[in-house]
């Protein structure tokens, strides 16, 4: 079962080491491909909602939200960030992410003087339509990584998220999305269902909590 992370000097090394890598990211991304990107940690990182299943590993979930490319194609901007990623985590001395179906996953690591507990990291990739609306960079694979869907998928309901977070705060209720948070996690990890990563169960109890208090 999931439980808040509450030694915060590792949350802290792990923002430190996981920030480094990919504001290098954005700046690689754009020297090799030419292509404009902003980087924000979000979901349970971001506003100090990290769990942990156990002695799991820890996973930080950012968003790459591509602001400016000169082709759009979705194969294109998702192997451009891939091979931009691998030569950022080279320097550092990490492995080669992984290609998953929503993001870019990162080996596991830890800082032995301060904890056991392994962390990774996990890019997914996005961009914004003018409504303000949240759209996440899909590859739906059949068999290799020269076949597949490629697509921007909608993230639910995303639009002006952040302010929505900051009107529940406002009004002293964010303990209710701790515990829906984490309510909402245990339940999708009981049913064993993985398409559900930590920023989408994020958008999902922020919007819930900021209807219920706005009812």
């Amino acid at each position: 079962m999931y439980n808040y992370v509450t030694d915060k000097q590792l949350i802290s090394s792990m923002r430190s080491c996981c920030g480094d890598m990919m504001q290098d990211l954005c700046h690689t991304l754009k020297e090799v491909s030419d292509i404009g990107a902003e980087l924000t940690l979000v979901g349970s990182g971001a506003r100090n909602l990290v769990l942990q299943n156990a002695n799991e590993p820890i996973d930080l979930d950012y968003n790459l939200k591509i602001v400016r490319s000169d082709d759009w194609d979705c194969k294109y901007i998702k192997e451009c960030v891939r091979k931009s990623f691998n030569i950022v985590l080279r320097k550092h001395g990490w492995r080669d992410c992984e290609d998953s179906k929503s993001s870019l996953t990162t080996e596991k690591r830890c800082f032995p003087r301060i904890s056991d507990t392994e962390f990774s990291m996990d890019v997914c990739i996005v961009c914004r339509d003018v409504e303000n609306k949240y759209y996440r960079l899909i590859h739906r694979k059949i068999g290799c990584i020269d076949f597949g869907d490629y697509y921007w998928n909608l993230a639910p309901e995303s639009k002006q998220l952040n302010r929505k977070a900051d009107s529940i705060k406002r009004k002293g209720k964010w303990e209710l999305v701790r515990i829906e948070y984490k309510k909402l996690k245990n339940k999708y990890l009981q049913c064993n269902d993985h398409n559900h990563p930590s920023f989408i169960c994020y958008v999902e109890v922020v919007n819930n909590i900021y209807n219920s208090c706005n009812q």
